[in-house]
């Protein structure tokens, strides 16, 4: 039986009209008075294959015009964007909050069981306030440990941007800059991130993005206690300007009881001392590499003991306060220490032979014009008066001639010079 927008009434009571979307503030975008379209009935659920409301808006300057493409029956199922079927508390892609919460959540496929599945959803839906979603994922718990490592923290408006000029990648755009698509090189096709399916990410299986998270969580590090007992201080970085130390102590007295807060706001970081060890690992647990307060991500660590901190504080960047840098990227590494030099061997500057014993040489020089030499009796004279020209004296036997690094018959430029001084 063919179905008509305009003319067919079959089962027009389940088709959907709303007054506004559900979004996640990436596809919203960063512009708070945005301009919507509203088509009712303008296209079929993606996923229920239903008529239901479009909304089409532009999220930002030089972004790509965006719509819904989910009814909001199938989003408030499974709490996700209408747009890009992320999730709506997490940012992250329904396979991974799934495998994160223990979900295993069975939609059914086919056409009869599927409308059914959705009428009922839709009956738990209006007996609800609308604020929580229903199904497996309401049943589920509040939070998981790898969720909260995996989660985005703010908006990637960078997912906003145009696609990919085609006629560009050819060599035949002719827009320049005002052509509204992107003037980069594709991604590589062999790319799993290039084969993307909308019903693969909304029923969790087989999805490129799922996979890579998945994948980066198995291998994110651990914070493991030091060996050394006394060390009950944790250190907190990246606070900024938004963080305080009631902020630091309201989240972290549930852990134990904290003898100090310690808030360094030159360099933006905090140390937090309790009173027992086991507190200090507790809270080392539960917020390494999870912890956002006030919208920032914060960098857990464990503090250094006062014999680490003045035996290594010179090897290694380390705070005021004891804690560990990380090390600049992009820096030229340590110098390797100067060579040893043997204090008993004298340092030879003129390559002389060692075996050979040093010479004396009495060289003299004429005085300048105007000065006389000193009377005599009066230290040995500086200056000797020129008296004939004499040829100078022949090195002793067994004493090799003074050799010059300037000399080096190898040196860049001594065969030029050579062959001028023949010439001349």
């Amino acid at each position: 039986m063919a179905t008509s927008l305009g003319s067919n009434t079959y089962n027009r009571q389940n088709w959907e009209d709303a007054d506004f979307p559900i979004l996640c503030q990436t596809c919203l975008g960063e512009n708070p008075y945005i301009r919507m379209t509203k088509e009712k009935y303008g296209k079929e659920c993606k996923i229920c294959a239903r008529p239901f409301t479009v909304f089409r808006w532009c999220p930002g300057t030089r972004m790509r015009f965006k719509k819904t493409e989910v009814c909001q029956t199938c989003s408030k199922m499974k709490n996700v964007c209408q747009t890009c079927l992320l999730d709506l508390e997490y940012g992250l892609p329904i396979q991974v909050r799934d495998t994160g919460l223990n979900i295993k959540d069975d939609i059914p496929r086919s056409d009869v069981n599927k409308e059914f599945y959705t009428q009922n959803m839709e009956r738990e839906l209006a007996n609800s306030d609308g604020t929580r979603p229903v199904g497996q994922v309401g049943k589920a718990p509040s939070s998981s440990d790898m969720l909260l490592k995996l989660a985005r923290t703010t908006p990637y408006y960078k997912r906003n941007r145009p696609h990919i000029c085609s006629f560009w990648v050819k060599g035949e755009c002719r827009r320049g800059e005002e052509c509204p698509y992107r003037h980069e090189k594709p991604t590589d096709p062999d790319d799993p991130l290039a084969d993307q399916n909308i019903k693969d990410r909304y029923y969790g299986i087989n999805d490129p993005v799922a996979d890579k998270l998945l994948k980066r969580a198995s291998t994110m590090p651990r914070l493991d206690p030091p060996e050394d007992k006394t060390i009950t201080t944790l250190y907190i970085g990246g606070l900024g300007d938004t963080v305080t130390d009631g902020d630091l102590k309201n989240f972290f007295y549930q852990f134990g009881e904290i003898r100090t807060i310690t808030v360094v706001q030159r360099q933006q970081c905090a140390f937090i001392q309790f009173a027992t060890r086991p507190a200090a690992e507790m809270a080392a647990e539960k917020s390494f590499n999870k912890l956002i307060i006030n919208g920032r991500r914060l960098t857990v660590k464990w503090g250094r003991s006062q014999a680490a901190r003045g035996k290594d504080g010179i090897k290694e960047g380390v705070c005021e306060m004891g804690a560990s840098l990380d090390p600049v990227p992009g820096l030229p590494g340590t110098l390797p220490p100067p060579p040893a030099l043997d204090e008993e061997a004298p340092a030879n500057y003129f390559n002389l032979d060692p075996g050979s014993s040093p010479a004396v040489m009495n060289i003299t020089l004429p005085p300048p014009p105007g000065i006389n030499p000193p009377p005599p009796g009066f230290g040995p004279p500086m200056f000797h008066n020129m008296g004939p020209m004499v040829p100078p004296m022949p090195p002793p036997m067994g004493m090799s001639q003074i050799h010059y690094p300037s000399q080096d018959p190898q040196r860049m430029g001594a065969h030029a010079a050579h062959g001028a001084r023949q010439g001349d």
